[in-house]
């Protein structure tokens, strides 16, 4: 059997931001869990690729040379504009969640969690929120829904309603 793969919860990005210094490193964490960005994507990200207007980001050839749109997450702000291009690299970005991961303490709740589960944590929550599997397919750039329906069993809350109706 295939492991899920980790995913932070609301709360956890939340005490992750808390503990997170630099202004840079905030945004790119919202990015991930807010607009479902990989740390790739988040990178490549210009200014010009950002619609408030729109409430978009359009990320241009991600995974796969593909374009896509995602939504802007709520807490960026046009001011946040500035800090794009990004002029650092993966490693960086990984070494500053990690960073934050430990200071919040959540390596004591979920010791396997990375950068990429804040973009699992953007799949998951949409979800749990009842978000159309083909709508969180699209917006994650996924080819296969096989790769979506992960999210679905993350949290089996739904298929427990089931069983608790129907037994």
């Amino acid at each position: 059997m295939k492991k899920l793969p980790s995913a932070i919860t609301s709360e956890e990005f939340a005490k992750l931001i808390k503990n997170t210094q630099l202004e840079r490193n905030k945004v790119t964490f919202l990015l991930g869990f807010g607009s479902g960005m990989r740390i790739s994507e988040i990178i490549a990200l210009e200014p010009r690729d950002i619609s408030f207007k729109d409430k978009t980001i359009f990320i241009r050839q991600g995974k796969g040379k593909k374009d896509r749109i995602v939504p802007l997450p709520k807490g960026l702000r046009e001011k946040h504009l500035k800090l794009f291009p990004l002029k650092i690299g993966v490693r960086t970005l990984e070494k500053a969640f990690k960073k934050a991961f430990f200071k919040a303490g959540l390596d004591e709740i979920k010791p396997d969690l990375h950068f990429h589960s804040l973009r699992h944590g953007f799949g998951s929550h949409m979800a749990q929120k009842g978000v159309p599997i083909h709508h969180i397919r699209t917006l994650m750039g996924h080819s296969n829904i096989s790769t979506t329906n992960v999210y679905l069993e993350l949290n089996p809350k739904e298929a427990l309603n089931s069983y608790e109706e129907l037994f």
